[in-house]
């Protein structure tokens, strides 16, 4: 019994064994053939990057072979391919490949010999297969190789005609804009380096101010390092002199006293290096020898510093005083009158009465009050100055013949006024000239200004000799200080419509001014209502109300705008029938009145008559009338060429020495040089 049980035990045991085995191959061939079918999917998923015209037709071709049952080769062999790749993990893998089972593009390069041409076709197909498992960087210089006709093998085939043209044509076209780029990067060259050669044209290369002579490469013909040096020695020796006589070191003072005064010698009138004397800087470094032994024995901050506080405060004391001499006698000079303007007036007045022309009356009197002409008044005691205000603008006149010339003059120069326009009358124009003092109606009980010069303090604040602050007193107060700024030709221009009652416009004009156009336009304008037509003054912050007037006062803080715009009488055109309208000569009268005392502006005729047309000023375009001639030499010189007035404001008058050089060829151009009194008193160029 048991023994029968073994025996069954041992078959069913070899049963176990046999089907193990069984499963087992079944399982290896099973993996065979799915590794297999792996590489063949994975090689029929690679696909050649690029097929050629030549490709496409071969592939049609086995197309239509395989449709008629005609293999790939001519003996219609089916050949197995050893392929050796690596897969995605990196293994390294050998399988066979059955010809069949090649894309289309893998053809044969020479049918004919099947053993020379099977070698090649797997020499070729070795290669593809390689080509196309690398990496992606090798595949696209592959492609690029293909694409550009260099590849290495023969045996890949050409790019089509038409892709060889676009190539081409893109290869052009690069080059063409490499090209255009290169040209802009030339012509940007060049723009560059002709702008820093105008750059470097107007480069000034002098060295102004420079301070120390030890800077060789700084080196200036025209500087004063070296003057600037001495006179730096010579303060400090001043210093150190005043301590050294403090703590009795004669031998030191003794020195430093002798060597300021030779620098001080050697320096004399010198303005800059060249002009000090030859032994200057010998001086100057003994001078520094002398310093440093003051420096080691007398130095003491505290005492350095107190002397150096007290010769600031004198020289502060000094550069006032001397400020106020210079404004003095600048303005004393602005009221001198030059020699040949003092002869002319007298040889013009001996010739009016030797002559005979105080006799002759006025000629055409109907111009003189014909409101539809062009009127200008001028009020003026300088017959040089009167000339060329009627010459330079007859000259640019249109139409001459209808503008006509009131001048006013006083009674000192009337007869040389009236003679100079006799025998030089301006060409076809009009001209009258008259005397203040012939206006009766013009006295101290109907004009303010005449009354106030009967005051009192009025004539001790002007005409008093011996002023204790005539020197004293600043630069503005000896400016106001001047009797013509209460000289009735000055403040006539208040009473244009008593001396002109029939004409309706008239153009004012000062004597220091110079016509460059013609201004007949200026009598068409309108003045939307207003009596004044001007040019306004202000800048930004600069001729305003609060310029002129005293605004801690009441009575004009509470009636006038202290940033208002400032204008500028010289040349003004005037509404008469809106200023009778609106009585503005009794507006001028109040105010006048009221400053009697000079607390509401000081003397002039600019601030009463910001006042008088307040509001009632239209403002002119800037390029009629450019002011700043007299004391201005930084003006705009395209704003006075295309200016129709210049105007020399200030006390640089252009028939004085103290003229602005470079305005003086605008009004001495319309100066009649040639004429015979003009070289009998000296006047020239």
């Amino acid at each position: 019994m048991e023994a029968g049980e073994r025996t069954f035990s041992r078959s069913h045991s070899l049963q176990l064994i046999c089907i193990l085995l069984v499963v087992c191959h079944i399982a290896l061939v099973g993996s065979d053939v799915l590794d297999t079918s792996t590489i063949q999917r994975e090689f029929k998923e690679f696909r050649p990057l690029y097929d050629c015209e030549q490709c496409r037709l071969r592939k049609q071709e086995q197309v239509n072979n395989s449709a008629t049952g005609v293999g790939n080769h001519p003996d219609e062999k089916d050949i197995d391919i050893i392929a050796t790749y690596t897969d995605t993990s990196g293994a390294v893998r050998v399988s066979s490949v059955k010809m069949r089972d090649l894309s289309a593009s893998w053809v044969w390069e020479k049918p004919m010999d099947s053993n020379h041409g099977q070698s090649k076709s797997s020499q070729k197909m070795e290669y593809s297969f390689q080509s196309e498992m690398g990496s992606g960087e090798n595949v696209e210089h592959s492609t690029d190789e293909h694409q550009e006709g260099g590849s290495p093998y023969p045996q890949m085939s050409s790019m089509s005609p038409v892709k060889l043209m676009r190539r081409k044509m893109r290869q052009e076209r690069r080059d063409l804009r490499t090209a255009q780029l290169i040209q802009q990067n030339k012509e940007t060259d060049y723009q560059m380096a002709a702008a820093a050669v105008e750059r470097s044209k107007s480069l000034d290369t002098t060295v102004k101010g420079k301070y120390s002579i030890w800077r060789r490469d700084y080196d200036n013909p025209n500087s004063d390092s070296t003057l600037k040096l001495m006179r730096d020695q010579i303060v400090m020796a001043k210093a150190y002199a005043y301590i050294a006589k403090s703590k009795n070191e004669s031998n030191l003072y003794n020195s430093l006293t002798q060597h300021s005064r030779e620098s001080q010698r050697a320096i004399g009138e010198a303005n800059s290096d060249t002009e000090l004397h030859p032994s200057a800087l010998d001086q100057a470094k003994a001078m520094g020898h002398v310093l440093s032994i003051a420096k080691d024995q007398l130095y003491d901050c505290a005492m350095i510093a107190r002397k150096f506080r007290a010769m600031l405060q004198s020289t502060e004391a000094n550069v006032n005083a001397l400020k106020k001499k210079s404004a003095f006698l600048i303005q004393l000079a602005a009221k001198t009158v030059p020699k040949g303007l003092h002869c002319l007036p007298l040889q013009l007045a001996a010739e009016y009465y030797l002559r005979g022309y105080h006799k002759k009356q006025d000629l055409d009197k109907e111009k003189l009050e014909d409101p539809s002409l062009y009127h200008y008044a001028i009020f003026s005691d300088n017959v040089l100055a009167t000339s060329v205000v009627v010459n330079s603008t007859v000259l640019h006149a249109k139409e001459p013949e209808k503008h006509v010339f009131h001048v006013v003059t006083d009674k000192l120069n009337f007869a040389a006024m009236r003679m100079w326009f006799l025998v030089n009358p301006p060409p076809k124009a009009t001209i009258q000239v008259e005397n203040i003092d012939d206006f009766r109606w013009l006295n101290s009980s109907y004009c303010s200004v005449l009354r106030q010069l009967e005051s009192a303090r009025i004539k001790e604040y002007y005409f008093k000799a011996n002023h204790p602050s005539s020197i004293s007193a600043g630069a503005d107060n000896l400016k106001y200080r001047n009797p013509k700024y209460l000289s009735m030709l000055n403040h006539l221009r208040f009473y244009l419509p008593e001396v002109y009652p029939n004409l309706d416009k008239i153009l004012f004009l000062d004597d220091d001014i110079v016509v460059q156009k013609d201004l007949t336009p200026l009598w068409s304008i309108d003045l939307q209502g207003m009596v004044n037509g001007a040019v306004e003054t202000c800048k930004e912050s600069f001729h305003r109300f609060d310029k002129y007037l005293n605004f801690s006062n009441p009575k004009i803080s509470e009636n006038f705008d202290q940033n208002a715009c400032g204008w500028a009488f010289g040349m003004n055109i005037f509404d008469l029938k809106e200023w009778k309208r609106r009585n503005i000569t009794g507006i001028y009268h109040h105010w006048q009145d009221m400053n009697e005392d000079r607390t509401l502006w000081k003397l002039g005729t600019l601030p009463p008559g910001l006042i008088t047309f307040y509001n009632l000023t239209y403002p002119l375009d800037r390029g009629w009338h450019v002011l700043g001639l007299g004391y201005d030499p930084a003006l705009n010189q395209t704003a006075i060429d295309n200016a129709a007035v210049v105007h020399y404001n200030g006390n640089y008058k252009p028939w004085l020495d103290l003229a602005v050089s470079k305005y003086k060829s605008y009004w001495s151009k319309y100066v009649m040089y040639d004429n015979p009194y003009l070289r009998l008193c000296n006047i020239n160029e």
